[in-house]
């Protein structure tokens, strides 16, 4: 069996979607074909005592390429007889791979997550993920648009694979109960547009608020539900106030993460009108939180910023919008209250198609597949 020594900053307890991922990526493989080797946080050895497969901390907060991590992660291939390795997300700690080739690891893939298209938009930053790049087997990408940013800038360097994020289909469904996240704030029976997301302004909450009258003038009885803490918080909540929405909209703060599937289905319609900011610079690189929904069962309105679209089947499972338009955004939630059952068809069709495409069998078979050797000839 191929045994993987996984080199990362990002794994648990520290909270995050990229150590969501990777931990994902790992329950599913066989325990006894893993080492890891991380970054060290409050909580750590409590965490680890509990995995089936071993955990080396670092006494760092940050690992970086130097010559200490490379020692650790040649002694621990070494020590554990590791043939294949995995950069939990590629830079910077990618540039360890050649130390790990001379040692004997044969198979090195790296993986992306989004910001590293806005790596390889700036010239010294575009360096880096180029000699990374040219260090490992595969380096993975986890929507189309991504793997259309990086390609050209990374040329021949490497094979590029898409492994996206999955969705564990039995959390979230659609016969997950909202009922009690319903009465926690205080939602009664009204209908329920729903955002589940950090609180930055790429998500695109203040849309949501800035076009909220106009659902009101059709809805008079919805209610805006915004899920998630962030540092936008503070300035959503003014324009609230100054929108006279303070009956309407509720925004809860940070929900923990085995909460969500119940936030999702308190619900109707899902909905984060995500847009690109800082001249590209700051984008979706896909949107979990699409997949989520309509694996509840719920139609789901997103914005065009990045991977963002594909996470929704246009017309199918929700809409695309323009996200600098409130009216637009607006408009498509009215439209799915409004039609309750063409609501119900979409997220059904949303459901399939997660469980199709999106759930974590598939996503871990894909996964599977790069770690091994010579998975880079096909």
């Amino acid at each position: 069996m191929t045994r993987t020594l996984v080199v990362t900053n990002d794994f648990p307890p520290r909270q995050g979607g990229i150590q969501t991922f990777v931990a994902a990526l790992l329950e599913r493989r066989p325990p006894d074909s893993l080492v890891v080797l991380a970054s060290d946080s409050p909580g750590s050895a409590e965490h680890d005592a509990a995995l089936p497969y071993p955990v080396v901390r670092r006494p760092t907060g940050m690992l970086l390429p130097t010559r200490a991590t490379a020692r650790a992660a040649v002694q621990l291939a070494d020590r554990f007889g590791c043939d294949t390795a995995l950069f939990g997300a590629a830079a910077p700690l990618g540039l360890l791979a050649p130390r790990l080739r001379a040692a004997g690891v044969r198979h090195l893939v790296g993986a992306t997550h989004g910001h590293e298209t806005g790596w390889v938009a700036l010239p010294g930053s575009r360096q880096l993920m180029q000699r990374i790049a040219s260090g490992l087997d595969v380096l993975t990408y986890i929507s189309e648009y991504t793997r259309d940013r990086l390609a050209p800038a990374l040329g021949e360097r490497t094979r590029l694979a898409q492994l996206s994020p999955g969705v564990d289909v039995d959390r979230f469904t659609p016969d997950v109960d909202g009922a009690a996240v319903r009465r926690r704030w205080g939602l009664g029976e009204a209908p329920v547009v729903v955002c589940v997301s950090r609180l930055v302004a790429r998500k695109g909450q203040d849309v949501l608020v800035a076009g909220w009258s106009r659902v009101l003038a059709s809805h008079p009885g919805a209610r805006l539900l915004l899920v998630g803490g962030g540092p936008a918080e503070a300035s959503l909540r003014r324009a609230v106030t100054a929108r006279g929405l303070q009956d309407s909209v509720v925004l809860t703060g940070p929900v923990g993460h085995d909460e969500l599937p119940q936030h999702y289905a308190a619900g109707d319609v899902f909905a984060m009108p995500c847009r690109t900011r800082r001249g590209g610079l700051d984008v979706e690189g896909l949107g979990m939180v699409f997949l989520e929904a309509a694996a509840c069962g719920r139609p789901v309105v997103a914005g065009t910023s990045g991977g963002a679209p594909e996470a929704v089947q246009d017309g199918v499972t929700g809409h695309v919008v323009d996200p600098r338009s409130p009216g637009a955004v607006a408009d498509a939630l009215s439209g799915l209250l409004d039609d309750r059952e063409r609501a119900r068809a979409m997220g059904e069709a949303g459901r399939a198609w997660v469980e199709a495409r999106w759930s974590w069998t598939t996503i871990a078979a894909d996964f599977a597949r790069l770690l091994e050797p010579g998975c880079d000839q096909a």
